[in-house]
Order: C-alpha cells, then structure tokens, then sequence
C-alpha cells in the first residue's frame, strides 16, 4: 500500500479533523438558506404519505399518479407563469378567464371553421402573446397597477368568451389536439413490461440531475462557499436519485410519460434557467426586490415588466389549450378561479408578497401541494366545500410562515 499523501505543508502540525457540530451548522445554514422551498418540500413529501396510508395505498398507483399529472397541468403551467410576475412584484387576476378565451378561440377555429389543429394551436398562442404585451403595456408604460389592468382584463376575457361561444359550448376536436393533454409517449421496444422509452428518459434525468448537482458544488467551492459534508452530499444525490426511480418505475408500469408531462419540463427546465442564470431572470428579482436601486443599476424596469406579462399571457394561453384539450371542449365556464389556484400555489411554493423571492420549481411544488391535497381528499370522500377550507388554512400558513421568517429576520 502506497503512501497517502496530504495537502499539508512538509513539517506542519496535521489539520484537525472538523468537530461534527460543524456538519451539523453547515446542515442547518443549508435549511435556514432554502427554508421554504425545503419546507414545501417536506409538507409534500408528509401529504403524500399521509393520504397513501388513509386511501390505503390508492394515491401513488401508477393510474392515479398519472391522473395526478393531468388533472393538475394546467394550473402548474399556470403557477410557473404566475410565480415570475409575483417575482417581479407584481400580480395577475386574468390568467383563468385569458385561458378560457383561448380555449373558446380555439373551439370556434376548429369546430365552426374546421381550422387545422395545429395553425389554430399557433394562433391560440399567438393570442395569449398578444393579450400578454396589451396589458404589460399598460401596466409598464402606462404606470396603471397590475391589479386594476389584470383585473380589468378578468373581465374583458370572460365577456369575450361568452360572446365568442353564444353561451354554448363547442365540441369534439380533432384527435391530434386532445392528444396534448391526454397523449402519451409511443411504446418502443421489446416487450419488457415497462414502458422503455420513459425508463430511458428517467436514465437520462438521472444524469442530467447529478451532473448538475457535482457542477453546483464545484461552482460553489470555486467561489469558497460553505458546501455540505461530502456525506451529506452523497445522501441528497441518493435521496434525488431514488426520487427519480420511483417516479419513473410509477409513470413506466402504467402507460408511460404523459405529452404534457414533457411540456411541464420543458417549462421547468428552460424558465428556471432563465430565471437562475440569464440576465433578464436577474433583472425580475432586483425588480422586485427593490424596484428603485434596480433602475438605479441600470435595469430596465419597463422592459423587464413588459416581458414578464408577455411570458404571463403565453402561459396562460398554453395552460388554455391543455383544459380544452383534456376536457375536449371549449365551454363558457371554463378557467373559474384558476388565477386563486395559481396565485395560491406560488405562495404555498415559496414566493413573497412583497416580491423579489421565489424559484420555478417551488411553483411547481406548490402546485402539487394543492394537486395532491385536492386528490387525496377526493379519494378519502372529504366534501367539496370541506376541501375549500383546507385549501384556505393551508394558503394561510403557508404565508404567515413568509411573515414569520422575515420578523425573525429582521430581528
């Protein structure tokens, strides 16, 4: 056996090893510095685990898993968009009647005007880009709040929508446009038992989620950062991986990866990362951080804003497209309070009421909290109108958690 060699200098005392209280603060920081995120994350995990028990393990088949994910599609499409104009300081009370314009623009092309799919596809988010940049123009150049345009907006849609479908709704599509929400990835392959195609893209997650993982320590060991125990960091990249597993195992032993499933992280992925790593994503959290020193630094407030409800109304037109292809019609009721369900999520998720806090993936998160809730409950038999409470104390701890953290904070 080879002599071990050390990074100590020749004739130094040998470094001592770290008390393991260390491990322990370098743990708690970690926690402290991601408490909501990590918080929702846990509340997730204690839901999930909770009604598996009281559904008597009905909530986590892979039929209900995959249920889970289309039901909830497109109030997590929603949630993401909603999460960067809540970011950015602001908020958007028109994102479930613009989607229930949409789905009825969509209805009329291809019902009335036997439009192809996929032009009335293009249109329907050319609309939603459109009706995005009308009110961040109002909102950016004009200096009206959010909250009047959006609201204001609210009630522009949801005439419109009544006035595009008589009152009346519109029906089947074609099968191509139900295919997005209700579509899955082809089966390829020998027959294994398992959907192939989804267990080749939970190896290449599985891939891609520790590459990124290894890349973050050493971009933050390269800044001097406190990082966690190498054990530490070991068992968070199990724990991810094996996460990973079982959803993947859940998803390929039923009918494998929803399509909508792959646009939620084409989402997940392409947002977070402008949100993370590109100059605008930068420019919405100064924004809301701190409106004033951001334009003192140069950020272009109206722009940014401008861009944040362009990318609103995309999203709200996408999350329109997925209701009307899942339900199969465009209807005038379509969209009722799915701006509470999104604004709510984003909060239990971990944004802030004053803005310039929260990430993509914990609208996600948030979003499943409500998703699974409103699931789990169903499953067990709990009353519609008993959900509505829940639902409510959860928005209500999830933000005085915020509140709490800030005084203490600040104290």
């Amino acid at each position: 056996m080879g002599p071990v060699t050390t990074d100590t200098p020749k004739g130094a005392p040998p470094a001592p090893n770290p008390p393991r209280s260390a491990t322990g603060a370098l743990l708690m920081d970690a926690v402290r510095r991601n408490m909501r995120q990590y918080g929702m994350l846990i509340a997730l995990g204690l839901i999930v685990v909770l009604f598996q028990i009281w559904t008597g393990g009905v909530l986590l088949k892979p039929n209900n898993v995959t249920n889970l994910v289309l039901q909830n599609s497109y109030i997590l499409v929603l949630a993401i968009g909603m999460m960067i104009v809540i970011i950015a300081g602001h908020i958007d009370l028109s994102v479930g009647s613009l989607a229930a314009f949409v789905s009825a623009a969509c209805a009329v092309m291809m019902v009335q005007h036997k439009v192809p799919w996929v032009l009335a596809l293009i249109v329907a988010l050319l609309i939603g880009v459109v009706a995005g940049a009308w009110q961040g123009f109002w909102i950016a150049y004009v200096g009206i709040p959010s909250f009047i345009v959006t609201l204001a907006g609210m009630l522009i849609f949801r005439g419109a929508t009544q006035i595009l479908l008589g009152s009346q709704s519109l029906s089947p599509f074609p099968e191509g446009f139900q295919k997005i929400a209700t579509g899955y990835l082809p089966a390829v392959g020998p027959d294994t038992n398992y959907h192939n195609l989804t267990l080749l893209l939970g190896l290449v997650l599985i891939a891609v989620v520790l590459v990124q993982e290894l890349r973050s320590r050493r971009r933050e060991k390269e800044y001097e950062l406190d990082v966690l125990p190498r054990g530490l960091f070991l068992t968070k990249c199990v724990a991810m991986v094996a996460a990973v597993v079982a959803f993947t195992m859940t998803l390929a032993s039923y009918r494998g990866v929803p399509v909508v499933l792959l646009v939620l992280a084409a989402l997940l992925i392409g947002l977070g990362f402008v949100m993370r790593n590109a100059v605008v994503g930068r420019h919405v959290y100064a924004l809301g951080g701190n409106r004033s020193a951001a334009k003192l630094s140069g950020v272009k407030d109206k722009r940014v804003t401008f861009l944040v409800f362009v990318n609103m109304g995309l999203l709200a037109a996408l999350a329109g497209i997925v209701f009307a292809a899942r339900l199969n019609a465009g209807t005038p009721n379509a969209g009722v309070n799915f701006e509470l369900e999104a604004i709510a999520a984003s909060f239990i998720g971990g944004a802030s009421m004053s803005g310039g806090v929260g990430t993509v993936l914990g609208a996600v998160i948030g979003g499943l909290v409500l998703g699974v809730l409103n699931n789990g409950m169903s499953l067990v038999g709990i009353g519609s109108d008993y959900q509505q409470v829940i639902k409510g104390l959860v928005l209500l701890a999830a933000v005085g958690f915020d509140v709490y953290n800030k005084r203490r904070v600040g104290s």
